[in-house]
């Protein structure tokens, strides 16, 4: 076997962990793939039988790599990250999905994307992948005690945005209940997921669309609308088109006939119930919302 095609394959053994590791440091499937082929052009370029660990070196080497990635991202002080991208499943072996289930979670990715660079690969490195301090304090150039600063400041902000998930998935189960309790005309079932005082409000538009579709049997909304019986009565029966989203990071609705937003339901939470909804048919004013469909 020739020396380039053994390195290859001894590469292709550590392919899955490598993937593993820039997956959850970039949170782009395709940015991973990028920085596993720069690591590959490294290693192909060095004295790889000088090294003794290749998957403690190739390790150091793509955190290095997507170090300076998270770098070059946050210089340009980009306001959207790229898109987090899913890998494809035929794609990972079962090493990369026990890793990859193991860790944080998918919907923390968002938290991670918040850290500073340094502290993500800190926090990435250590507590996902078990790397001592000491070899990470030499890629992010600090010692290490303030390599473990690093991951214990990101360790607390990773804690605070876990909690922040268990309230939106909490958001997301009150309005679900909203959504099946208006379909099935099940008032009772509304009463119990509005709070006493809750408070409905009809833009414009939204009073104008319910006028012009009353021969369709739609109630005619006023622009206010105060107290659980009253919105609730309101919504009976209704909303069986509405389809999950988040609202600028929040769990409402959307009618979007022919996947076109006609009308947003925004909520306010409190206390486990809603304690106002805005229903907002301007297509200005939804243009400039941010709708992430919900499955």
């Amino acid at each position: 076997m020739e020396h380039s095609e053994w390195l290859a394959q001894q590469f292709e053994q550590n392919r899955g962990h490598l993937r593993a590791v820039a997956y959850r440091m970039l949170g782009s499937a395709s940015e991973a793939d990028d920085a596993i082929q720069e690591s590959w052009l490294r290693l192909s370029r060095s004295n790889a039988d000088a090294i003794e660990n290749l998957g403690g070196w190739l390790t150091t080497v793509i955190a290095h790599i997507c170090l300076d990635m998270l770098r070059t991202r946050a210089s340009r002080r980009e306001e959207e990250l790229p898109a987090r991208e899913t890998p494809n499943a035929e794609e990972m072996n079962a090493e990369q999905e026990m890793v990859i289930a193991n860790s944080i979670g998918a919907a923390l990715q968002v938290v991670l994307d918040s850290l500073a660079p340094a502290e993500r690969v800190a926090f990435v490195l250590h507590d996902m992948f078990d790397i001592p301090f000491e070899t990470i304090a030499t890629i992010v150039d600090r010692t290490p005690a303030a390599t473990r600063q690093l991951a214990s400041r990101a360790r607390r902000r990773v804690q605070a945005g876990s909690d922040r998930q268990g309230t939106a998935r909490v958001q997301q189960q009150v309005v679900e209940a909203f959504r099946a309790a208006a379909r099935d005309g099940d008032f009772e079932g509304l009463l119990r997921v509005l709070a006493p005082n809750v408070v409905l409000r009809c833009d414009r538009a939204a009073v104008e669309l319910s006028t012009a579709r009353r021969n369709q049997g739609a109630p005619v909304l006023e622009p206010e609308v105060r107290g659980a019986a009253a919105v609730a009565e309101t919504f009976k029966g209704r909303a069986a088109a509405a389809q999950p989203v988040l609202i600028d990071g929040v769990a409402g609705l959307m009618w979007a006939p022919g996947g076109r937003p006609m009308a947003v339901f925004r909520f306010r939470h409190e206390g486990g119930r809603v304690a106002a909804i805005d229903l907002i048919a301007d297509a200005n004013t939804i243009s400039g919302l941010n709708l992430e469909q919900l499955a």
